[in-house]
C-alpha cells in the first residue's frame, strides 16, 4: 500500500527528472527516457518497479547514473540511524531528568521553568532552533562548525537541535506522571516508613510515570525521522534526509521511493519496540497479552 501511493503521487508532481532550464533536443530526451523506461505507460512502470523492489533491486538513480538506490541508501543509512539515536537518547535523558526535579519541586520557580521549556521545544519549528544555534555557536561564538559530519564537533549542533522536542516531550509527561503517582497509596505508604521525597519518586514512581513517555516513543520517532530531514538539509549532513530531499527537488522517482520505503520500515520497527518497552514496564499488558 505505501510503495502504490508513494509511486503515483510522486509520478503526479509537475515536472521530470531530465527537465531542465533549456529542453534538451526532443532526440536526446527520447532516449534519456527510453534508458530509464521513463517512455513506458505508467502502469508498466509500476509493475517494473514493484518487480525490482520484490527482488530488493530498486535501480539506478535517475541523477546519479553511476550509483544505484540501495547503495546511495545505504551511505545514508548509518548517518541518519547515528543522529536520530543520539538525538533520542539526549532528549530523553535529559527531560527525563527535568521532569524528575520538576516533580520534586513541584509548584517552585524550578516547576515553572521546565514547564516553560516544555512549551518552547514542542512549538518552535526546527528550523528556527537551528538558525539561532548556528547564529549564536558557530558565527557568533565560533565554537562548533555551522554544517557537516567531519568531525566529533559537526554533531553538537544538529543532536542538540533535534533532541530538544524530544527532550520537551519526555519532561512534559514524566512531570505529570511523577505528580500523580506521588499521591498514590503506594508513594504514600513509601513515604510514611521513612522514605525521602526523591527515593520515592527514584525508586517507586518513576516506572509506572514512564509508561505514558514509552507510548509517546512511536510519535516521537516518527517525528524524529521526519525532523532528519529539515536537520539534515540545513547542516549538509548526507544522511538519507538529505538524499530524500535532493531526490524530491530533483525528480528521482526510484530515489524519493526508496527513501519512504526506508522511513516506513524504520518507523514500524520502531514502533515494534515500543510495544516490546510496554511490555517489559507495565505487567497487567503481559497479563492481557494473549
Amino acid at each position: 500500500m505505501v510503495f502504490t501511493l508513494s509511486f503515483f503521487i510522486i509520478r503526479a508532481a509537475p515536472g521530470g527528472p531530465f527537465d531542465e532550464a533549456r529542453d534538451p533536443p526532443a532526440e536526446v530526451k527520447k532516449a534519456i527516457e527510453a534508458r530509464y523506461n521513463l517512455d513506458a505507460p505508467l502502469w508498466s512502470q509500476y509493475l517494473d518497479q514493484l518487480q525490482g523492489w520484490l527482488l530488493l533491486d530498486p535501480g539506478p538513480s535517475l541523477r546519479q547514473p553511476d550509483h544505484d538506490v540501495a547503495s546511495i541508501l545505504g551511505a545514508g543509512l548509518p548517518i541518519s540511524i547515528v543522529l536520530g539515536t543520539l538525538a533520542l537518547v539526549l532528549g530523553t535523558t535529559i527531560g527525563i531528568l527535568l521532569g524528575l526535579l520538576a516533580a520534586l519541586r513541584s509548584g517552585s520557580w524550578i516547576d515553572q521553568l521546565v514547564v516553560a521549556f516544555a512549551s518552547i521545544g514542542i512549538s518552535l519549528p526546527l528550523y528556527v532552533i537551528a538558525g539561532m544555534l548556528v547564529l549564536a555557536f558557530s558565527f557568533g561564538l565560533g565554537w562548533v562548525p555551522p554544517a557537516g559530519w567531519e568531525t566529533p564537533r559537526s554533531l553538537i549542533l544538529p543532536v542538540t537541535c533535534l533532541a530538544l522536542a524530544p527532550a520537551a516531550q519526555a519532561a512534559r509527561l514524566i512531570r505529570s506522571g511523577l505528580i500523580e503517582m506521588k499521591t498514590q497509596e503506594f508513594a504514600r505508604t513509601a513515604r510514611a516508613k521513612g522514605r525521602g521525597s526523591f527515593d520515592v519518586l527514584l525508586r517507586h514512581c518513576l516506572r509506572p510515570a514512564m509508561i505514558p513517555l514509552v507510548s509517546a516513543l512511536g510519535p516521537t520517532a516518527a517525528a524524529l525521522l521526519t525532523g532528519s530531514l529539515v536537520i539534515e538539509q540545513i547542516f549538509a549532513i548526507p544522511g538519507v534526509g538529505m538524499h530524500f530531499i535532493q531526490g524530491a527537488l530533483n525528480r528521482d522517482y526510484p530515489l524519493v521511493l526508496g527513501a519512504v520505503l526506508l522511513y516506513t520500515v524504520l518507523l514500524q520497527l520502531l514502533t515494534l519496540l515500543t510495544d516490546v518497552l510496554l511490555l517489559m514496564l507495565d505487567p497487567r499488558l503481559r497479563e492481557e497479552a494473549p
